[in-house]
C-alpha cells in the first residue's frame, strides 16, 4: 500500500463524503474513488458502504483506519530523522510582520522541544502579503491571518480573534466603548498598495473601497497621519494608539498554511504543533 493512497483513505474516513474529501485534498472526485477502489482491490474487501446519503466505514474499514492514521506520521518522522542525520533539516516559516499572534513563542518553544535539530529560518513580511511568501514558493509553511486566495495552498483555522477600529488615542472616536463599520464611514483610512490580495484588502478595510494614503504597516500611519483602520482588540496597539471593538465586523482568523501536498515532514509537524499550541475550540 503507498502512503499516499492511505492519506486518501484517511481523509474520506474523516468526511465520509468523497466530494469534500477531495476538496481537502486539492483534488478532483475521480481520480480520488479510483485510488480508493484500488486500495480495496489490493485489501480484498470493501472499506466503505456506500448510499445515496454518503458513506460509512465497513468493520474492515475500521480496522485499516485504526492503523492508517498513524503510518503518515511515522514515515514523516522517518524522513526527518534522516534529513537531520544529512545535516539537510531546515524550515523557513513566513511571519506576518504586523504580528500573527503575540502568543507565537510557545509555538517557537513547542518547535524547538519537538525539533532540537531543525534550523529554522524566519521571513517577516508585511501586509501587502498575506500569505507570507507561501504562494511566491519563498516559505515551507506561513502564519498568519486570514482572509487571502487560498489556491494551491493548505490553509488551516487555528482561531478567531475579534477585531475593532484603531485610531490615535486623542480621536474623537477612542473614548467610545463599542463602534459601527458606519461609525468610520467618513473617515480615512490606510490601503495597501496595488496588487495586494482582494480579500485580504477587503476584510481589512471593513469591506468597502477606501481612501487615504497607501501603506504596508497600519500604526504609523494612524499615528502620523491620524487614518483610523482595524487591528485585534487583544494586542497592544502601541504608545498614543487604542482600539475600540466594532460589532459589525467579523473576527480574524489566526491561520497556518502551507503548499498543498507539500511532501516536507517538518512543514507538517509546524501545522500540527500551531494547532495543539495556538489552536482555540
Amino acid at each position: 500500500m503507498e502512503l499516499r493512497t492511505l492519506r486518501y483513505f484517511v481523509a474520506v474516513a474523516g468526511e465520509l463524503h468523497s466530494g469534500r474529501a477531495a476538496s481537502r485534498l486539492h483534488m478532483s472526485q475521480p481520480p480520488l474513488s479510483r485510488a480508493i477502489r484500488r486500495l480495496e482491490s489490493e485489501t480484498g474487501a470493501a472499506l466503505f458502504d456506500r448510499k445515496p446519503a454518503g458513506v460509512t466505514l465497513t468493520e474492515v474499514g475500521e480496522v485499516l483506519l485504526g492503523e492508517a492514521r498513524a503510518l503518515p506520521d511515522r514515515a514523516d518522522l522517518l524522513r526527518e530523522r534522516v534529513a537531520v542525520a544529512a545535516g539537510s533539516a531546515a524550515l523557513v516559516v513566513g511571519i506576518l510582520g504586523d504580528g500573527a499572534d503575540p502568543d507565537a513563542i510557545r509555538l517557537a518553544d513547542a518547535f524547538r522541544r519537538r525539533h532540537p535539530d531543525v534550523d529554522v529560518r524566519i521571513r517577516e513580511t508585511d501586509l501587502t502579503d498575506p500569505t507570507c511568501g507561501l504562494h511566491a514558493g519563498l516559505v515551507d509553511v506561513a502564519l498568519t491571518r486570514g482572509p487571502f486566495d487560498p489556491s494551491g495552498l493548505d490553509v488551516r483555522t487555528l482561531r478567531a480573534d475579534p477585531v475593532g477600529a484603531l485610531s490615535r488615542a486623542d480621536d474623537p472616536l477612542a473614548g467610545r466603548d463599542r463602534l459601527r463599520l458606519a461609525d468610520l464611514a467618513d473617515r480615512r483610512w490606510f490601503p495597501f498598495p496595488s496588487g495586494t490580495d482582494p480579500a485580504w484588502q477587503g476584510y481589512w478595510n471593513g469591506g468597502e473601497p477606501r481612501e487615504g494614503p497607501v501603506v504596508r504597516e497600519c500604526r504609523q500611519a494612524v499615528l502620523w497621519n491620524g487614518t483610523v483602520g482595524i487591528t485585534l482588540t487583544g494586542h497592544d496597539p502601541g504608545a498614543g494608539l487604542t482600539v475600540v471593538p466594532l460589532t459589525d465586523m467579523g473576527p480574524s482568523r489566526l491561520v497556518v498554511a502551507s503548499r498543498a501536498g507539500d511532501p516536507n515532514p517538518l512543514a507538517r509537524s509546524f501545522v500540527r504543533l500551531a494547532a495543539a499550541v495556538l489552536g482555540r475550540g
